[in-house]
């Protein structure tokens, strides 16, 4: 009698135990065969869902078994999954339903335009670039702007964190609170001290950017000379400001890598060889620190610049014509020496 309770036991405990283990596998154990990121828009169906999960799960029928039992078809919230190792489907299914997405990193960098840049973001949301440039567009116009082009001043170069369902409205809200808090009243204070605008402090930071390559050390110098040419009526001469004229009219469909004489007339009013004073707006998005080196710019007496050809990417000043005409010289003989053209 003890024998066949023992042997009862043992089979309830085999049985429980089989069972158990099914129902551990199919709802909670490992069902990632690669991790990976499925997206899934507003208006997927199931069926896309499925084939969106089928990619990374290594058993799709249970996969879809408990997205069924837990009405995933109804209850999904769009967005970018991370599909991770360890997970089981249970905890897929509850992710996708809670929209628990993750979010992905967009770079701002130095883009000509807005256009430029929502092409680029716009390849890591849910909405194309179009429908993008159309809400910023409304967006400018509410803020008495002409277009999207003229919020070029609200975003500064850095990589930032969004979600693949953003809205543009989402899009702008965290670079409009960014601009609002970085003009905190002592930037306020010193944008009052300079005698200038705030859309020629951002036309002066981006081409402080531009010649400084994006290095701080050489930014302040280069805001001074700028400022010593503008406040004696000189044109400022920027070689930046007459690519960026020529791209504007390509539509940043040529790329050139040296500036010849028969560019330097080049009609536009950014173009700073043609027209004196400060162009009419950026001639690309800024950081941080190019507008901090216009309102705190060194006080220096040059008036002339040239890249040096012995330090890459640095400059010699000065404010000697004599002596940049040496250096000027010095530049072109080593560009033909590398058959720059």
């Amino acid at each position: 009698m003890k024998k066949a309770i023992l042997i009862i036991i043992l089979l309830v405990f085999v049985v429980g135990g089989f069972f158990g283990f099914r129902f551990y596998k199919k709802y909670y154990g490992n069902n990632i065969g690669k991790d990976g990121y499925v997206l899934i828009p507003h208006n997927a169906n199931f069926k896309q869902i499925l084939d969106s999960a089928a990619k990374y799960v290594d058993n799709k029928e249970s996969f879809e078994a408990v997205a069924k039992e837990k009405d995933l078809e109804k209850y999904f919230k769009a967005g970018r999954y991370h599909f991770q190792k360890g997970l089981g489907n249970s905890n897929l299914v509850n992710m996708i339903k809670a929209g628990n997405q993750s979010e992905n990193s967009f770079r701002i960098g130095d883009f000509g335009d807005i256009y430029q840049m929502i092409g680029k973001v716009s390849k890591k949301t849910e909405l194309d670039s179009l429908k993008f440039v159309n809400d910023l567009n409304v967006i400018a116009t509410e803020k008495g702007y002409n277009n999207a082009e003229d919020l070029k001043k609200y975003f500064f170069i850095d990589t930032y964190n969004f979600f693949w369902t953003v809205t543009p409205k989402e899009f702008f809200k965290k670079f409009d609170d960014q601009y609002n808090e970085f003009w905190n009243s002592e930037r306020k204070a010193q944008e009052q001290q300079s005698g200038l605008t705030r859309d020629q402090i951002y036309a002066l930071a981006s081409i402080v950017y531009k010649e400084s390559g994006g290095k701080k050390d050489e930014m302040k110098t280069i805001a001074g000379l700028y400022l010593n040419r503008y406040r004696k009526g000189m044109k400022l001469q920027s070689d930046p400001t007459v690519i960026y004229a020529i791209n504007k009219q390509t539509n940043f469909k040529e790329q050139i890598k040296r500036v010849f004489y028969k560019h330097l007339s080049t009609p536009s009013p950014y173009n700073t060889y043609a027209n004196k004073g400060i162009p009419p707006g950026p001639i690309c998005i800024v950081d941080k620190n190019s507008v901090d080196a216009v309102l705190n710019a060194e006080k220096n007496d040059y008036i002339f610049m040239c890249a040096d050809p012995a330090r890459f990417g640095y400059h010699k000043f000065t404010a000697s014509a004599e002596q940049h005409a040496i250096n000027a010289k010095a530049y072109q003989d080593w560009l033909n020496s590398k058959n720059i053209k």
